[in-house]
């Protein structure tokens, strides 16, 4: 059959099921009283519902495993044309089950097995048949396990198999209930009125400007030097007009609540200034704008974003062709790194005195401006590529991403929307389109509020929730486990994890699909081994079609106090994507110094296929990043060495001056990496030598565009840029700038 043929008789298909659509509820409403009768019996929960689904094929976006158990007659999940092909459903934990519905679209199995599984490889068959009537039909099972699937060996159609609904009813009632003193019960969320908790502010049109002004300017009074301080403040906007004048602060969060930008618009502005360090912005860390349309006030257009690590600006829109956004304090001070991603500024972006800069699959009307390191990626509306002087390093497509899953209201209830992941994808997702992905209610989560205990997190993840985690600082004093595909973990208000008694504080199994995001990690006093590890050691999975993915995420190792950690994020898995992350160990505030706030290495990745887009790892004591997975590519890299070792004896390699701030291993046969900053200042010995900033083996398949070193100030020295090449970044001579290696 052509491809033009397949076309056709697919759309001839779908014509004939919508026809029949309507008489297929009615008869499907029928037989779901008689299932409801025997289920009764048998347990009246489905314990399928609306728990992760995967699937061996799926004919298109419109039917993934996943629309079989949403409770929705209308969606369905429809497999590719061929034997065999299988659903499988994870049920959160172990479950006794007696009775399984299906209900079919015309596509039907005609020879299949309803199996269970308690870790999801192995599987047991609990029902057989080689005469599927297809129907609605309510089997009778016995059978126990974690995971139940569907596998089916022969198609009654030409087409696939396909179901509007899969149904699961046990006789305990479901998945099993903690043991005693392993956490408190998981309470149920109400996604219309949710208890966001104390430091969750949400305004409607409604909300007189005054009192939505009055604690926009409460909260900016107490966060303006609040950086390390344990307050998180989240303010969201539900979809209309406003007008308000948001001065960021630090560990505050701005966001509408639609599902696109402009749904929600504010007339004035959303700022972060310096005036708190004299113009200086290079401290303006740990604040977030997104998810917003900004009307500049009349006769205003200027709009100033002077910010540093860990502020994105992301998925807003800022209007009028006349306008501008300043990346600095506009005439004083410096700003140091900052991201825009899924952004459109209809005028100019002008990055004045701002070092550092990564904007991704964003609109720009244009950009001026260039100190050491821009990098633009998909983004229309880039200034032409050159490096250096202007660093403009632009790569023009970004090979897959997944946008940020974010929060939004609609029809009197909250969800979290997940975008899809787009492929050689440039400008927005949203502007002028539909965004791709998959939308969750907020029911389906579990709210992490300050003092819940990581024991109820984990059994609320065991349950098959999802975690909304708001702000504040929640210590973590066992490691919370996500086990289950597709779990998305979103924060809001920079939620932070704190390590306690030396623990990990999260895991994730080598599993398809998980999302974490708006996080950021602590370490404790007691040294952790890690702070965050993505699959286990070993790991080899093929998860290209649906990467667990990592956005604003953010590690901080000393600075409110002692904090240690020997590695700081590992990624084991595959295909991971890194959308964002600030590394740092503290060169500032409390429990910084050298034999103090201790750690060795910022980023490991052993995962084959990672993708980082805009990476920033700081002042680790011995590899910055260590790379020992095939073909990983890093967009966008800012580093500084450590600051305060004491004399080169204490930053010693083996015989080699200090540690690079990026290394590929040898045996790495394929890697490439666009547009990458290190600097040092070494603040105790000033003759401190750090010998290269980058190393990588001498390969055909390993390359490294755009680097750039700096000895701020003079102080201390980059002997190389990478491997033996490029001249030395010292006093005199402070910036160096290489196109290609090693």
């Amino acid at each position: 059959m052509t491809p033009d043929i397949r076309r056709r008789t697919r759309r001839t298909r779908r014509i004939l099921i919508a026809a029949a659509t309507g008489l297929t509820t009615v008869l499907g409403m029928a037989v779901a009283g008689v299932a409801t009768a025997q289920a009764a019996a048998c347990g009246t929960t489905n314990v399928a519902l609306n728990k992760p689904a995967t699937s061996s094929s799926a004919e298109g976006a419109g039917y993934a495993a996943g629309l079989a158990v949403d409770g929705n007659t209308g969606t369905r999940w429809a497999s590719a044309f061929a034997d065999p092909q299988w659903i499988q459903v994870d049920l959160g934990s172990t479950v006794t089950l007696c009775q399984v519905d299906l209900q079919w679209e015309s596509a039907y199995g005609k020879s299949f097995q309803i199996q269970t599984s308690a870790n999801g490889t192995s599987w047991t068959n609990i029902y057989s048949t080689t005469t599927g009537t297809g129907g609605t039909q309510s089997l009778s099972v016995t059978g126990t396990g974690r995971y139940l699937r569907l596998y089916g060996t022969a198609r009654a159609t030409g087409y696939g198999y396909s179901l509007w609904e899969l149904r699961a009813f046990s006789g305990d009632g479901g998945p099993s209930e903690p043991p005693p003193g392993s956490g408190d019960p998981v309470e149920p969320t109400d996604p219309r009125n949710p208890n966001f908790g104390p430091n969750v502010d949400v305004y409607d049109p409604s909300t007189p400007t005054a009192t939505i002004q009055n604690r926009l300017n409460q909260l900016f009074t107490a966060q303006e030097r609040n950086q390390f301080g344990p307050e998180r403040y989240a303010v969201l906007f539900k979809p209309g007009s406003y007008t308000a004048d948001v001065n960021l602060g630090f560990f505050e969060q701005v966001a509408g609540l639609g599902m696109s930008p402009d749904d929600v618009n504010l007339n004035g502005h959303v700022r972060v200034e310096a005036a708190w360090m004299n113009g200086n912005a290079t401290q303006n860390f740990w604040r977030t704008a997104e998810n917003l349309s900004v009307t500049l006030p009349a006769g205003t257009t200027v709009e100033r974003y002077a910010v540093s690590q860990a502020a994105p600006y992301r998925r807003m829109h800022l209007k009028g062709a006349q306008n501008q956004i300043q990346l600095w304090n506009g005439g004083d001070g410096w700003s140091s790194g900052g991201l825009m991603a899924d952004t459109k500024v209809d005028g100019a972006v002008v990055s004045g005195s701002q070092q550092q800069w990564y904007s991704r699959n964003s609109e720009f009307g244009s950009w001026s401006g260039s100190v050491w390191n821009m990098v633009f990626q998909g983004v229309q509306g880039a200034p032409p590529p050159h490096f250096p002087n202007p660093s403009h390093t632009v790569v023009n497509t970004t090979p897959v991403v997944r946008e940020k899953p974010f929060l939004y209201f609609a029809n009197g209830e909250y969800r979290v929307f997940v975008p899809a992941l787009r492929q050689n994808s440039t400008g927005t997702s949203w502007y002028n389109k539909t965004p791709a992905g998959t939308s969750i209610s907020l029911a389906d989560f579990f709210i992490v509020r300050p003092g819940t205990s990581a024991a109820t997190i984990n059994n609320a993840l065991a349950a098959g929730k999802h975690l909304l985690v708001t702000p504040g600082t929640h210590h973590v004093n066992q490691t919370i486990n996500v086990t289950r595909p597709n779990t998305v973990i979103l924060g809001l208000g920079l939620a932070t994890f704190f390590a306690d008694n030396g623990v990990t504080p999260l895991k994730i199994a080598d599993v398809d699909g998980v999302k974490v995001a708006g996080i950021m990690f602590d370490a404790g006093a007691t040294n952790s081994q890690s702070l965050m590890e993505v699959g286990a050691p070993g790991a080899s999975t093929d998860h290209s079609a649906n990467p667990t993915s990592l956005h604003d995420v953010f590690f901080r190792i000393g600075g409110p106090g002692v904090g240690k950690a020997t590695n700081t994020l590992i990624v084991n898995s595959d295909d991971v994507i890194g959308d964002h992350m600030w590394l740092w160990r503290a060169d500032h505030g409390d429990g910084v110094g050298w034999n103090v706030n201790t750690a060795d290495q910022g980023l490991v990745v052993n995962g084959d296929d990672v993708s980082m887009y805009g990476l920033f790892v700081e002042h680790f004591q011995k590899y910055q990043t260590t790379w020992n997975g095939e073909r990983g590519r890093t967009y966008f890299y800012q580093n500084e060495m450590p600051y305060e070792m004491p004399n080169q004896a204490a930053w010693m390699n083996g015989a080699t001056r200090g540690y690079a701030a990026y290394k590929v291993a040898d045996s790495v046969n394929d890697h490439q990496a666009w547009g990458l900053g290190s600097y040092c200042v070494f603040t105790q010995d000033q003759s401190v030598v750090g010998e290269r900033a980058f190393e990588a083996p001498v390969k055909p398949g390993i390359r490294f565009t755009d680097m750039v070193t700096v000895s701020l100030g003079g102080q201390g020295t980059i002997n190389r840029i990478i491997n033996d090449k490029g001249s030395p970044a010292v006093r005199g001579a402070e910036t160096q700038y290489l196109t290609t290696g090693p």
